[in-house]
């Protein structure tokens, strides 16, 4: 790491004056290289796998019990992701706060600002449970196979109760992904996928004289987890020297930083959330062709998280990178750190393209062991159809996640908040066209319709984010306010949580 983090109370002058050192040149070693990149990202995309298995365990369980299971938890996983994903994206977004006062070298609003995520977080708990007892009238509002809505619903209930401990702990692991200190997160989030997979077929099936639960199972073992991650964290942050040097201690609400908050996390979050929609929309549109095409469907985004997941911990590790580099006033090194990780998610997705498309069936290996229902040859068959597009696009979803990370890091969120709204409703509004002017459910057609449609949208996304970055904007875009860093720089070395030589 460049010494501007090693001493991350260094003022510009210093820095400045450190950019003369000659810098390493190899890819792989250079600042923000392969090295650094991996630093921070590969802990990240490690517990993203962990949970890539904990989804892809309890989707294998629940095709083990029925497959009005398997097809019931991606609409209701959806349905939960919708509500709780603008939430979150303001939760998470503390992470830039993090990221560019690390740069900046002001460790003190680094406590403060975490703060007002948690709170926030806390703020959202009973908003969720309200989202119970309204579950009824919402899911009766599609058209799903009588014995496959009433599992949806449950799930989505279930899973309502450990919502916004999925808000709270993103607020809470902002505090360790915003310095660099990835391995932290990823401690704490892999205790909380093995609590998860450990309960899951006890939930499910049932065990030592507890009753099988089913799809309502899977849903409380992720409850159970979410919660136990939100204590863990708790007590990892109670330590007193970092409650002491980075301001952990300070619980009062500050109206700038929250105003900040809102101000970037809205537009960091809505994104999801239309996302999340128009998603929820295309797969609720898949779900009511058939029982096939809804299990089908849900078992090749189960699969595919084995690619996708990990790409999240490269985004957040790209929006870190990018914070700090721009809190140093450095945006060469920030673009840099892009496009290394850029090449990484290229490498990786592009390896399972390839699986994808040479060996698709060892992918179903584990459900075809156990599955006994009659249907399921089917839905192997055309799960293997499906995971073609799914080589087919997920380059362009690499693309889109690293750079979404990158203008998410800087601090450009309306424009990711306009791109997305205008490509998911012209896509999804696209697929209803289609759908009814030719009639592709009469025509067999319907499945593949909508699977077209998921892949232009991943292509449009991916490109329209490479073009904004290029246009380079964001490398004069901050969250952090400009104004301070001289008032605590003359303030002295003790506001930086350091020891004056004198």
């Amino acid at each position: 790491m460049p010494d501007s983090l090693d001493n991350p109370c260094r003022s510009p002058a210093e820095i400045a004056v450190g950019k003369a050192v000659a810098e390493p040149t190899g890819w792989w070693s250079r600042p923000c290289g392969g090295r650094e990149v991996l630093a921070i990202a590969l802990p990240l995309v490690v517990q993203t796998c962990f949970w890539s298995i904990m989804w892809f365990v309890d989707r294998l369980y629940l095709s083990w019990h029925s497959p009005e299971a398997t097809a019931a938890a991606l609409p209701g996983g959806m349905f939960h992701w919708l509500l709780i994903c603008l939430p979150m994206g303001i939760a998470s977004y503390i992470n830039t706060f993090v990221a560019q006062y690390y740069g900046a070298g002001r460790p003190k609003r680094i406590g403060l600002a975490v703060n007002q995520g948690i709170w926030f977080g806390w703020a959202t708990v009973p908003l969720f449970l309200l989202a119970i007892p309204l579950a009824p009238w919402l899911f009766s509002r599609f058209a799903y196979e009588p014995e496959v809505r009433p599992l949806v619903q449950i799930y989505f209930q279930v899973l309502a109760l450990g919502a916004g401990a999925v808000v709270i702990s993103s607020a809470q692991s902002s505090f360790y992904t915003g310095r660099g200190l990835t391995g932290i997160v990823m401690l704490v989030n892999l205790a909380g996928t093995l609590l998860d997979i450990s309960l899951e077929y006890l939930f499910i099936f049932g065990a030592f004289g507890l009753p099988g639960l089913g799809i309502a199972g899977a849903a409380w073992t992720t409850v159970i987890s979410n919660w136990a991650t939100v204590l863990m964290f708790w007590l990892l942050m109670r330590r007193p020297a970092e409650r002491a040097e980075y301001g952990l201690g300070d619980h009062r609400f500050d109206v700038e930083i929250f105003r900040r908050l809102l101000r970037y996390g809205v537009p960091s979050g809505l994104p999801q959330l239309v996302e999340a929609g128009a998603f929820t929309m295309l797969t609720n549109a898949v779900a009511a062709i058939s029982l096939v095409a809804g299990a089908a469907t849900s078992l090749a985004f189960t699969i595919n998280t084995v690619a996708f997941v990990p790409m999240i911990g490269l985004n957040i590790a790209v929006s870190t990178l990018v914070g700090q580099k721009l809190g140093e006033n450095r945006p060469d090194l920030a673009a840099r750190a892009v496009w290394t990780a850029m090449l990484l998610g290229m490498a990786y997705t592009g390896l399972f393209a390839v699986l994808y498309l040479a060996i698709p069936g060892g992918f179903l290996a584990a459900h075809t062991a156990f599955a006994d229902d009659p249907t399921f040859p089917e839905v192997r068959t055309t799960t293997i159809v499906l995971l073609r597009f799914v080589a087919l696009y997920c380059f362009f979803d690499a693309m889109q996640i690293v750079f979404v990370g990158a203008l998410r890091g800087a601090g450009d969120t309306r424009f990711i908040l306009v791109n997305t709204s205008v490509i998911s409703v012209l896509f999804l509004g696209l697929g209803y066209f289609l759908e009814h002017q030719l009639l592709w459910k009469e025509t067999g057609y319907a499945l593949w319709g909508w699977w077209w449609v998921l892949t232009g949208w991943i292509f449009a996304l991916g490109v329209t984010y490479v073009v904004r970055f290029e246009q380079g904007r964001w490398k004069s875009m901050r969250v952090i306010e400009p104004d301070l860093a001289d008032s605590e720089i003359a303030a002295g070395p003790e506001l930086c949580g350091v020891q004056s030589p004198e």
